[in-house]
């Protein structure tokens, strides 16, 4: 095999997202739901004798992206001397908090387990996606999950907790955000009771809060802006993750065309698996 491509890389929305406490070491303990959405990049691999290179479109990425180190990461892990070129094609907007350049990496690591015939596990590729950013095992897992800790305590929502196909409006402002200018915030609740996943099961689509909201509201206005928007439509919206994107459920038709210009509008499904949900064993 010497290239893959149309390579997926969904990206995710927090159902709800909570913060129930900080360790000594000052990372923050949450408690979330994260759920697949057909929002995807596209990635594409080519062989090469050695090296790793990457070309994106769509938007500028740094030069050493997360699909970058995730494909040298991969190399040092497995000791394979051979190299890839990457090109990205980029969809899923940044600083949004729907966990694109995470997702990049995880297609990037199953995607290059299979061109450089590695065969490692899912649990040894999550171990090297760890070491990439607390989203990537997630990424890395089958389907949607139960996420808890600092992002590193996942469970896959199972059958009777499954969540129902729905449709839902994304919106990303202009603006960004920075995830740790959120988090070093005085404003931030840092003490929600602990939830379980039966309750949340109840109700997934109107369950709980993002704790984040508030403060990503005082410091990026068009955040707020977005969340009235959609209530003027009359949607329930909510912050995805800790980025400017904020999303709603669509449950009946709505007329979404006198958004803001610069604003990426973009009606999504949720996937109940992961497109590459196959391409790793257990």
């Amino acid at each position: 095999m010497h290239s893959l491509h149309d390579v997926p890389a969904p990206a995710k929305l927090n159902l709800f997202l909570h913060v129930t406490g900080r360790r000594a070491d000052g990372m923050h303990l949450l408690q979330s739901a994260f759920m697949l959405i057909d929002w995807s990049d596209s990635l594409h691999f080519e062989r090469r004798v050695a090296g790793v290179s990457r070309s994106a479109e769509g938007m500028e990425l740094p030069p050493d992206d997360l699909c970058t180190r995730a494909a040298r990461a991969l190399q040092q892990a497995s000791g394979h001397p051979g190299g890839v070129h990457i090109h990205v094609e980029k969809r899923i907007p940044a600083q949004a908090g729907l966990g694109g350049g995470s997702s990049d990496a995880a297609s990037t690591l199953l995607a290059l387990n299979r061109l450089w015939g590695l065969g490692l596990s899912r649990r040894q590729l999550q171990a090297i996606g760890a070491t990439l950013g607390a989203d990537v095992p997630f990424f890395l897992g089958r389907t949607n999950a139960w996420v808890e800790g600092i992002g590193d305590i996942i469970r896959p929502l199972e059958r009777q907790q499954r969540l129902e196909p729905a449709r839902f409006v994304v919106v990303k402002p202009e603006a960004g955000l920075e995830t740790k200018a959120i988090f070093s915030s005085p404003l931030l609740k840092r003490d929600s009771e602990r939830a379980t996943i039966s309750d949340f099961a109840a109700a997934p689509y109107s369950f709980g809060r993002n704790d984040l909201q508030t403060v990503a509201q005082a410091l990026c206005p068009e955040v707020d802006q977005a969340l009235r928007w959609l209530g003027s439509k009359g949607l329930a919206a909510r912050m995805t993750g800790s980025g400017s994107a904020v999303f709603a459920q669509i449950p009946h038709a709505v007329d979404l065309h006198d958004a803001p210009a610069a604003w990426q509008i973009k009606v999504c499904e949720n996937l109940g698996f992961h497109p590459l949900a196959g391409w790793a064993t257990d």
